[in-house]
């Protein structure tokens, strides 16, 4: 099948009103995995499918749920939920209704969404289940303490999902998900889509799926090196500082980008040192409300903001005991589920791994929010001496058929950059460990104040929303005017002439003004000197 042409989705038997909503959706053309999962599953079969973050795993199993039920109504049937949506966390619940929603556009009379993934109290959700939903997407834990209130009622269950199945065991909801398929009824189809296929979407394989049809539609879990441009830089701690400084300031690195470090202390350190060099950059913290996180996310995907520093702590260990309790689970998978994974990023033309992820499944998630359907992208990743390791069995991962590695060292001429060193060293010496602890408590104080207090006035008022900005200096330490801008003696002599990196105060004013649009400008060659 797979040397077929290419099957359009209005050659799927797909409803017209959703025909409508995927082509106001700009979707031309379905991805590999919807084009093989999409008519498998209109033919009621199991899928297990494996794909690359970014290649449109969402879609290809919400367009046949919505189908199904679209199908169904044709027949006069009582109304009832008739497919639920497992995911591991509620930011992918909330990703998931926003996407569902936005599909059933022209018919959501007929195909009614809910999420009850959120924090929202149980009793709250209650009115909304009792409605008998279409479609009900939750986490494990949430969907079986509705069952068990006798909120949620499955009996009439046709279609069960689970979304990035490989994160639900590594999150503590193995008992969750062994007690919910109790309440369902013997015959209903399966879908298990998945980033990797580990033991843990083995286990879950023969406890879901009957008979499924598996899907590994991509060799390497990352688009190939004319789309997706990988480099590495071996240097130590202060070159980190060094090369980062000079990239953002000298404008290097062109469009919204991504950096990374390995824990949300880190995200300060780096934060407040980009304070003092003049460059904004927001943290996405998982101790930060989820209203914050996803406002932050909205806003740079919108073009509020360049730059966001996340991390992705996979090295916290999830719950092992079955006893653990829903608020100690969502705190630990909050915090390992990071940013890597599962966050709807738009248009990211670079990630820089200030910080080598910790495994090889961490770094193909956290180079994979670039380069993203058919758009260009680059990875820089900065290795240390004891990255090292991790850093070859990576480039051991990464190696093509043809023998090529697509992960390759960049050879960056430092000593073009040497000028910039002292006034690197003067903004690290300005960051204190408890300028960092200042910094964390006061955005978390600042964030929760925006959540709670403002959530109703912002409901009233939306576009006020919009105003309201995450990537303001937290300024715990003295910032010294002069290190904001770079006198022209210091530019690196081949740059002269070609960059102003006076521009991006006018730039970041006109943007504040609403004036400038976003650019995402990948160069041929970046990062060059």
């Amino acid at each position: 099948t797979m040397e077929e042409e290419m099957l359009q989705f209005h050659e799927m038997g797909i409803d017209d009103r959703l025909l409508k909503a995927i082509a106001d959706l700009g979707w031309a053309q379905p991805t590999l995995i919807q084009e093989k999962a999409i008519p498998l599953a209109l033919e009621g079969k199991d899928i297990l499918a494996r794909a690359r973050t970014g290649s449109g795993k969402t879609a290809a199993y919400a367009v046949p749920v919505i189908q199904h039920i679209l199908a169904s109504k044709q027949s006069v049937r009582e109304q009832d939920v008739r497919a639920v949506i497992l995911v591991p966390t509620k930011e992918l619940g909330q990703q998931v209704h926003a996407m569902l929603d936005q599909l059933t556009r022209y018919c959501a009379r007929d195909v009614r969404v809910v999420d009850i993934s959120g924090k929202a109290d149980i009793s709250a959700q209650r009115p909304i289940l009792m409605e008998k939903p279409d479609v009900v997407v939750g986490t494990p834990s949430r969907v079986l303490i509705h069952l068990t209130a006798q909120n949620l009622a499955l009996q009439s269950l046709e279609v069960l999902v689970v979304d990035e199945a490989d994160l639900l065991f590594s999150f503590g909801f193995e008992a969750d998900v062994k007690n919910l398929l109790c309440h369902l009824p013997k015959i209903y189809q399966s879908f298990l889509m998945s980033a990797t296929l580990s033991t843990e979407v083995q286990s879950l394989k023969e406890m879901i799926l009957h008979n499924p049809v598996i899907l590994k539609l991509e060799g390497s879990q990352l688009p190939a090196s004319c789309q997706l441009q990988q480099y590495s830089i071996q240097c130590e701690e202060e070159d980190k500082f060094l090369l980062v400084y000079t990239l953002l300031k000298l404008r290097l690195v062109r469009g919204k980008t991504l950096l990374f470090v390995d824990s949300i202390e880190r995200c300060y350190r780096l934060k407040l040192f980009l304070e003092q060099v003049g460059v904004p950059a927001c943290v996405l913290n998982s101790e930060l409300p989820i209203h914050s996180r996803c406002h932050i996310i909205s806003q740079f995907n919108q073009g509020f903001y360049d730059y966001i520093i996340a991390s992705d702590e996979h090295t916290l260990s999830a719950p092992k005991t079955e006893e653990a309790t829903e608020n100690k689970r969502d705190k630990v998978s909050s915090l390992e589920y990071g940013v890597s994974r599962g966050v709807d990023f738009q248009n990211v033309s670079n990630v820089i791994n200030f910080d080598f992820p910790k495994s090889v499944d961490s770094y193909i998630h956290r180079v994979g929010r670039t380069a993203r359907a058919n758009n260009q992208g680059t990875a820089l990743s900065f290795i240390s001496a004891t990255e090292m390791p991790t850093h070859d069995d990576v480039k051991k991962s990464l190696v093509q058929e043809n023998g090529e590695c697509m992960l390759n060292p960049y050879e960056f001429k430092m000593e073009q950059i040497e000028g910039f060193r002292y006034r690197c060293r003067d903004a690290m010496r300005s960051v204190t460990k408890q300028g960092v602890k200042e910094a964390r408590l006061r955005e978390i104080k600042q964030e929760l104040l925006n959540s709670e207090k403002l959530k109703t006035y912002f409901e009233d008022n939306p576009r006020d929303l919009q105003l309201l900005r995450h990537d303001k200096d937290l300024y715990p330490a003295v910032v010294k005017p002069h290190m904001k801008n770079i006198p022209d003696y210091l530019v690196p002599e081949v740059l002269r002439g070609k960059i102003d990196p006076l521009s991006e105060k006018r730039r970041r004013r006109s943007r504040v003004l609403g004036l400038a649009k976003p650019t995402f400008k990948v160069r041929a060659r970046p990062f060059m000197l």
